[in-house]
């Protein structure tokens, strides 16, 4: 396939990453410096100018095109240029925006692309699926809210350590599809055994993902009090989708007119004027028995000092956004529970597109080295009528397959159907080989 990426920023770096091996790519951007980058990683082609000409997007070659991504953070040139494509090819349009009125716009068909991603929607519902597993340490859910994806680190007393697979403590409805040990991944026998400070990822059931969590950790509560530091777009997106789950929402917010905003936008919110990092406000308003906090401040040095802070004054789970991947780490290692870059986010969403039409979602994992794909198996898969203990090895994990609308955590001596909707763990350089086999 012929894809076309505009954008050389971080988002475009990743649909890139995720893309280029299996089909012709070309990445458009005004940053020589930043295409230059990606052509000296990747076998790429670059184009340097402005994707909202027609004779840039022509010298991309977009009469050739199949699929086109407008991935920049701008979101007036995403879709000034998106809508320049569809007038000059037949190629897919997609595009990244930051706004969710262009996404309403979008669903009420107002704006002609073929799909619209927002960044801080999609932020946001990950953080709302990270709030009812407080032990995790990335969440994402598939098939319709059937199946969650849950990735934790393992403590020295969570129960399965020690244990081989096939006598530990399990909850049903539930699969450890991966054992990440250092720098090794490990797939899972029933002799493999869970060690301290492994990460594992699980694809599960949500009961059974929360079950998980409490295997992880027997400091459990129920998440329903959240302090949202930084009332931009980004934290507004998110307190509205946590207060459709009816869970109790505070702002804290620096600049009094955007609180004086807030308060009137979201009249279910409680909204505080106050600065992010006031320890006696903190103390005063006691922000320590929140259940947890969701630090979307405009810079990550600030995220991380107001969420030690939150530590300290004894605010349980710490959610705090990236603004750059490199801030990930600093974040762990400064005590964060949980980092979100949310462009990585909205990167996922996008690099769906460039796959198998058949895959439905993707997710992807430990910086990239692993993917989950939703897809379902053609009529024609030589795996079909396969027994699960039989499947040959594709570094891949098949995790929970969807028959007739129903989720079902495969065991050894299930039968693998034409037209299964199978959530895959698999390698990101295995991907392509398990989207051709099934």
């Amino acid at each position: 396939m012929r894809i076309i990426v505009l954008g050389a920023g971080h988002v475009g770096r990743a649909i890139v990453d995720a893309l280029y091996e299996e089909h012709e790519v070309t990445v458009i951007d005004t940053d020589a410096d930043r295409l230059q980058a990606l052509a000296d990683r990747y076998d790429v082609r670059i184009v340097e100018g402005n994707g909202t000409t027609k004779r840039v997007v022509a010298e991309a070659g977009i009469q050739d095109c199949s699929l086109f991504i407008a991935s920049t953070s701008r979101e007036e040139a995403n879709l000034v240029s998106a809508m320049l494509v569809k007038k000059l090819s037949r190629a897919m349009v997609v595009v990244r925006t930051t706004s969710v009125e262009y996404l309403d716009a979008w669903r009420e068909r107002e704006i002609d692309v073929d799909f619209m991603v927002s960044s801080e929607l999609e932020t946001a519902n990950a953080i709302s699926g990270l709030i009812g597993i407080p032990a995790a340490r990335q969440t994402d859910v598939f098939a319709d809210g059937q199946v969650q994806i849950v990735e934790f680190d393992v403590p020295a007393n969570a129960s399965v350590v020690g244990k081989p697979l096939k006598a530990a403590p399990i909850p049903k409805d539930s699969k450890v599809v991966s054992i990440i040990r250092g720098n090794a991944m490990r797939h899972p026998s029933g002799a493999e055994t869970i060690e301290a400070d492994d990460r594992i990822v699980v694809i599960a059931s949500p009961a059974s993902a929360r079950q998980w969590s409490r295997v992880m950790s027997d400091e459990q509560e129920r998440v329903d009090d959240i302090v949202i530091f930084g009332a931009g777009q980004m934290g507004t997106t998110i307190a509205r989708v946590l207060l459709d789950r009816d869970i109790r929402v505070r702002f804290v917010e620096g600049r009094a007119e955007r609180a004086r905003e807030v308060a009137e936008e979201l009249p279910d919110a409680r909204v505080f004027h106050a600065s992010a990092f006031d320890g006696e406000f903190f103390a005063r308003e006691r922000i320590g028995r929140a259940t947890a906090a969701v630090f979307a401040l405009n810079d990550d040095p600030g995220n991380l000092f107001s969420a030690v802070l939150a530590k300290a004054h004894g605010v349980k789970l710490t959610i705090a956004l990236a603004h750059d991947q490199s801030s990930i780490k600093v974040y762990e290692n400064g005590g964060v529970d949980v980092a979100i870059n949310p462009r990585q986010v909205v990167a996922e969403e996008l690099v769906r597109f460039g796959h198998d039409p058949r895959i439905r979602q993707i997710a992807m994992l430990d910086d990239d080295r692993f993917e989950i794909l939703d897809l379902t198996v053609r009529g024609d898969s030589e795996l079909t009528d396969t027994r699960f203990d039989e499947l040959p090895q594709t570094g891949s994990v098949i995790g929970a397959i969807i028959r007739d609308g129903t989720p079902i955590f495969p065991h050894g001596d299930d039968v693998l159907k034409a037209g299964d909707r199978v959530i895959v763990f698999v390698e990101s350089r295995r991907a392509s080989l398990v989207e051709r086999v099934l």
